[in-house]
């Protein structure tokens, strides 16, 4: 887990959805034995559940990453989830203590407080600035339509896509963090020193050393 992480408030909420689905199981489990009786309500339920379970994860553990280097981290979050779910790609750079100067081909200067309605607006499909990048220092978004270097890396036999490449070949030379949403899957990534994170597996962060 990320260090002088406060997410506390989400954090017992996700083990009331977790205390509950494992309540609804035990009772599914002892009512399977009732001859004549359909219980597939009982499995919808348990799995709506479940998802809103699953949602409130990659929440938590984003907004914890998130946190050890922005103020806003919680638009972040919920951007992200939002781009995820409209399935539009984005790619948003949290420069941290290196400096990224020549590293990032300047696109339009922005110069306002990142919110969630401005990330919106921005990764809008059609908008002109959607296709690059947007950069993020002390809690101000500094420009958008930003211009990444390229990685070479091949990610197990796939071929990765324009975003995700941008996103590892600015934090292979930076401390960067970028995150990352695909619009052909509605998945989101971060990458932090070369590697990308996918957002369903952020327990995984107790392993980065921040």
């Amino acid at each position: 887990m990320p260090k002088n992480c406060d997410a506390t408030p989400i954090k017992m909420e996700l083990k009331q959805y977790l205390n509950l689905i494992a309540q609804d199981i035990l009772r599914l489990t002892e009512a399977i034995d009732h001859e004549g009786e359909c219980h597939l309500s009982e499995f919808e339920k348990i799995g709506d559940s479940y998802k809103k379970a699953e949602s409130l994860a990659a929440s938590f553990y984003l907004q914890c990453y998130l946190s050890a280097f922005t103020m806003n981290y919680e638009a972040l979050s919920i951007t992200i989830q939002d781009l995820m779910n409209r399935r539009h790609g984005a790619l948003i750079v949290i420069q941290r203590n290196d400096s990224l100067e020549g590293m990032i081909h300047s696109g339009i200067p922005i110069g306002a407080t990142v919110t969630f309605s401005l990330l919106e607006a921005i990764f809008y499909p059609g908008n002109p600035l959607h296709d690059g990048a947007i950069l993020i220092h002390n809690d101000i978004i500094v420009s958008a339509a930003n211009v990444l270097p390229l990685s070479s890396q091949i990610v197990g036999d796939q071929k990765l896509g324009t975003r995700h490449r941008a996103a590892l070949g600015l934090t292979e030379r930076s401390d960067a963090v970028v995150l990352v949403v695909s619009e052909e899957t509605g998945r989101a990534s971060f990458a932090y020193k070369g590697t990308l994170h996918p957002v369903s597996g952020l327990e995984s962060l107790d392993e980065i050393e921040i």
